[in-house]
């Protein structure tokens, strides 16, 4: 892993995915971004296809999906659950039935903060969404990012990691009292760990992964949230608009996509991987080691990223649990 550090991207809280991109040019290359039609998963895509790539956007609800992104010319919109197995394998095959390379990956598509779910083979849902799912749909997915011969995977994260780290024993809430945030934090978490563990299996073949908190952007993801506690926690005014304050991470979609742009596809980035970026920069290691599980917590300015979540310790052992989960 390299070096977790800022390097002086010369970039802000404030930057936008549009000045990130700023003279980089993605023609010939081809990017998927899971949650692509909303949020800051269609920043990502509008910014990519305004730099020439060729943007596949997976969703299950296809029809929602093509409505979202009709007033952007060229993007695939493709089937794919990431609550199923089955349908992540069949988007899989189909793209790699194609032959093309896969220069670029976001897997921005997640869940937060919902009542207790299961999916058919009982993995609660958010950790099953936000970290099986892609898992299963990274790996899938090596052959065609190998061929790229300089690939990013960027795993959509978020500053909620510090609610929990990864309960090996008990990552399903069979035998402990359901808290929809610690489950979202634990599934965080693993988006970070997974980042690290990717790229220092695959980084041999030209793959490097970053992990990301994006900022707090109130999108579909806080829908259910208690819109109250979120103006009392300051996310939101007393029109319950949401509050756009970058030095808090509080931000525009705009600018919530910068950061997983640039560690999609700036230069910068050349030659690193494994590590977890904040507003447009390399984070900073958290002095604490410990869960915070206020989820309100709001601390001025970045926050860095909590030792646990870039232990490559764990970052292997989710990797292996992972696979037997998933039998593979």
């Amino acid at each position: 892993m390299s070096t977790q550090q800022p390097i002086g991207s010369g970039f802000t809280a404030y930057s936008t995915a549009a000045e990130v991109m700023a003279g980089i040019d993605l023609t010939g290359k081809t990017a998927i971004v899971t949650g692509g039609y909303s949020g800051l998963g269609l920043e990502t895509v509008r910014v990519f296809r305004a730099a020439g790539a060729e943007v596949i956007v997976p969703a299950r609800d296809t029809a929602r999906a093509s409505k979202q992104l009709a007033g952007i010319d060229g993007v695939v919109v493709a089937e794919l659950d990431l609550l199923d197995p089955v349908s992540i394998d069949g988007f899989a095959d189909r793209f790699l039935a194609t032959g093309r390379a896969l220069h670029l990956l976001v897997n921005s598509a997640g869940i937060m903060g919902t009542p207790l779910a299961r999916d058919g083979r009982g993995f609660e849902s958010q950790f099953a969404t936000n970290h099986l799912g892609h898992f299963q749909l990274t790996t899938r997915l090596l052959p065609a990012l190998r061929a790229a011969q300089g690939a990013r995977v960027v795993a959509v994260s978020s500053r909620g990691h510090r609610y929990s780290p990864v309960v090996f024993d008990d990552p399903n809430f069979e035998n402990r009292e359901y808290a929809p945030y610690s489950a979202y934090g634990q599934s965080k978490t693993a988006n970070v760990l997974f980042a690290v563990e990717l790229d220092n299996r695959e980084q041999d073949n030209g793959i490097r992964a970053f992990a990301v908190h994006p900022g707090s952007i109130i999108t579909n993801l806080a829908q259910n949230a208690d819109r109250e506690v979120l103006r009392r926690g300051g996310f939101l005014d007393d029109d319950f608009q949401p509050i756009i304050d970058p030095s808090r991470g509080l931000k525009t979609p705009e600018q919530g996509a910068a950061t997983q742009v640039w560690c999609a596809t700036s230069p910068q980035l050349d030659g690193l991987g494994g590590l977890y970026c904040e507003d447009v920069e390399i984070a900073t290691v958290h002095s604490g080691a410990e869960p915070d599980t206020d989820v309100l917590a709001l601390t001025p300015g970045t926050f860095g990223v909590l030792p646990y979540a870039i232990d490559p310790d764990n970052a292997r052992r989710l990797w292996k649990f992972s696979e037997e989960l998933l039998r593979y």
